[in-house]
């Protein structure tokens, strides 16, 4: 039941046409050439993939997209969340396009207790057999006591951090992998998470979604492979050179996160089209900017590989 993630995971981006549709040739392109890049998973209509903005039907033929172009070389989760009617509709039809997981993402936009949010878990889990991961983010942020909870839940088997509250989560973890199953998942799941996964490696969170990856994989796979390998040199560099540029750039605008990596989709040679409201697509003075630094993260790179020879 629980998968193996060896390596970066890869949340690719929905393309759409300038009408406003899913665009399913440039999405299997964009699929294809991530998996050929070598992640440890790919997480399909996630955020970055704006689940937030698709029906059911687009939904469940953009997890059939992707789990048709894996073909079982690495796991393929889908993303489900909002109300808890919505969620279990979306579980269902990720199980029937034949997804191998669930991302969890947070309810409806309201206050949410933590009785609440365990019930919301549960229901959504219960919906189908699929594997789930809970993500920790915006009104959806667990306790100990809660996360301990759902962690008890049969097929949930991981736990995605969006918060950067390193306390709170060293103490989930702590008390999940106590409590519950030493083996039990855990991810940073921050946008750019490059930036703070030696934070979260230190407080036992191994793992890690890369938006970079979506558009320049061989900066997020180097960045990885000198994170695994001990290499400190590299990966300050890198850190220096794109990945802190990239979140000073993607905290100028709200949405960033998501429209700046769609952006550097089409940048690549894929046409990725534009995000879908409210989201916005970036400037022309900011595309530049993305250039800009994603050049320099190269040059890092070719500097790297000069040296080594």
């Amino acid at each position: 039941m629980r998968p193996t993630f060896d390596g970066v995971l890869f949340f690719p981006v929905t393309p759409f046409t300038e009408s406003g549709d899913v665009d399913f040739d440039a999405l299997s392109q964009h699929i294809a050439k991530g998996v050929e890049a070598g992640p440890g998973g790919v997480f399909i209509a996630c955020g970055t993939g704006e689940f937030h903005a698709m029906e059911e039907q687009e939904f469940a033929a953009v997890v059939r997209t992707a789990v048709e172009v894996v073909a079982g070389r690495v796991p393929v989760y889908a993303g489900a969340g909002g109300s808890v009617a919505q969620s279990k509709r979306f579980a269902v039809a990720a199980k029937e396009a034949g997804a191998d997981g669930l991302l969890l993402l947070p309810p409806y936009l309201v206050e949410v207790p933590q009785p609440g949010l365990v019930d919301f878990v549960r229901a959504v889990a219960g919906a189908t057999d699929l594997p789930v991961i809970v993500y920790n983010r915006n009104n959806a942020r667990f306790t100990e006591d809660s996360a301990v909870a759902v962690a008890k839940i049969p097929n949930v088997i991981g736990f995605k951090d969006g918060t950067g509250n390193f306390d709170q989560v060293a103490r989930i973890v702590q008390a999940v992998t106590e409590q519950v199953d030493p083996d039990f998942l855990f991810f940073n799941g921050l946008p750019t998470a490059e930036t703070t996964q030696l934070a979260y490696r230190a407080i036992g969170v191994p793992l890690y979604s890369s938006a970079t990856f979506a558009f320049a994989p061989d900066l997020a796979l180097a960045f990885y492979n000198a994170l695994e390998s001990g290499n400190d040199e590299l990966t300050q560099k890198l850190l220096g050179a794109f990945f802190c540029p990239l979140v000073r750039l993607r905290d100028t605008v709200p949405g960033y996160a998501v429209s700046l990596v769609k952006a550097g989709v089409t940048m690549e040679g894929i046409p990725a089209g534009p995000v879908r409201p409210p989201l916005i697509m970036p400037s022309a003075e900011d595309l530049d900017e993305l250039r800009t630094i994603t050049a320099a993260g190269r040059a890092v790179l070719a500097d790297a590989l000069t040296q080594a020879v």
